[in-house]
């Protein structure tokens, strides 16, 4: 597809890049209003690339810029990787239940006493566990209080000890918790997860293998005599996962068609849906992934779109009425919404 108006999205994207140095230079993952002494890196971070992008409608690849290729920082779109792995837990039956305490399955990890036990699996998934405790040596308060675009706004200055509340009935976008959440799913599999998500997601969906996911310097633990590294659900502190656009369009194709890739069935259809579902008491979230809901998040394309976002700024956007997967990075967030509306008009002209 080489229509002017997608020619024109394409050059409004590079024209709004994200005001993130390209070379990394010891700043990146770590957040300015995160409180000493947790405003440090405690994993790898690279250089990065341009603006870059794919487009992929039905399985056609229709645009590309940029680097799509190189393998980037994702940060938080990492975080629906981890729902994606926790579907396959689901599927082969080691997570039959995501309302069962977490505690149930994997024992002690930190889920077991106090409000900790009573957190269930959907409340991590969809960030109400309101899990108290540390790990890997940063503790959960670092992110109370913490303020991201989409979310409604918090009551307080990030780091302050918020009282915490009986889990699943408050939202709070809080990395500590997701890296819980990884922990966990770690000891569940009792297999790194990296190599769960080549295994699983990678290969079947016919994605490269110049993609890493790597965790904290200090994240190793020994299970079952071997040593694994447990992965953050993004980059904050480090870490996480760098990943090709074209490989990233490729895994929003899979959750479009249900599951499916290549002929077979990557993931079941009922695990996509419930990563769909709205949170009862944050609309706007399913399991890791941000939705559309009444075109809150992006007005200018469809309510039934949901999206991984990251940091610097990451896009993969998934938009069922067209079939359509946009992956976009670094791109200053302030455009996205233009963005996304420009691609969306470039698409319906064609």
């Amino acid at each position: 597809m080489t229509n002017a108006l997608m020619q024109n999205a394409i050059q409004f994207a590079e024209e709004h890049e994200s005001a993130w140095d390209r070379t990394v230079d010891g700043v990146w993952g770590v957040h300015q209003n995160d409180p000493p002494p947790w405003n440090r890196l405690l994993g790898p971070v690279h250089d990065r690339g341009p603006v870059s992008g794919t487009v992929v409608v039905d399985g056609r690849t229709v645009a590309s810029w940029g680097e799509p290729r190189r393998a980037d920082l994702t940060f938080s779109v990492a975080k629906m990787y981890l729902a994606l792995l926790a579907g396959v837990a689901h599927d082969r039956g080691l997570l039959p239940d995501v309302d069962e305490p977490v505690r149930a399955r994997v024992p002690g990890i930190g889920f077991d006493e106090g409000r900790n036990a009573r957190i269930t699996w959907r409340q991590l998934l969809q960030q109400t566990s309101e899990w108290e405790g540390e790990r890997f040596g940063v503790p959960d308060q670092v992110d109370r209080y913490r303020a991201v675009t989409f979310g409604d706004p918090p009551g307080g200055k990030k780091g302050d000890a918020r009282p915490l509340r009986e889990p699943g009935t408050y939202w709070e976008y809080n990395d500590v918790r997701i890296n819980q959440l990884s922990f966990a799913l770690l000891h569940l599999f009792r297999r790194p997860l990296p190599e769960l998500f080549r295994e699983a997601i990678t290969r079947p969906v016919g994605a490269s293998e110049d993609w890493q996911w790597v965790g904290y310097d200090n994240a190793w633990v020994d299970i079952d005599g071997q040593r694994m590294q447990s992965v953050p659900g993004g980059s904050h502190w480090g870490g996480g996962m760098s990943i090709s656009s074209v490989d990233q369009a490729l895994i929003g194709r899979m959750l479009l068609d249900g599951g499916r890739a290549n002929g077979r069935q990557v993931l079941s259809a009922e695990w996509i849906q419930a990563m769909r579902t709205p949170c009862a008491i944050a609309p706007y979230y399913g399991f890791l992934i941000w939705l559309n809901h009444e075109r809150r998040v992006f007005p200018s394309v469809p309510a039934s779109s949901f999206f991984g976002v990251g940091a610097g700024s990451s896009f993969t956007w998934m938009e069922p009425e067209r079939r359509m997967v946009v992956v976009v990075r670094w791109l200053n967030s302030t455009y996205a919404d233009a963005f996304f509306g420009k691609v969306l008009q470039a698409v319906d002209a064609a």
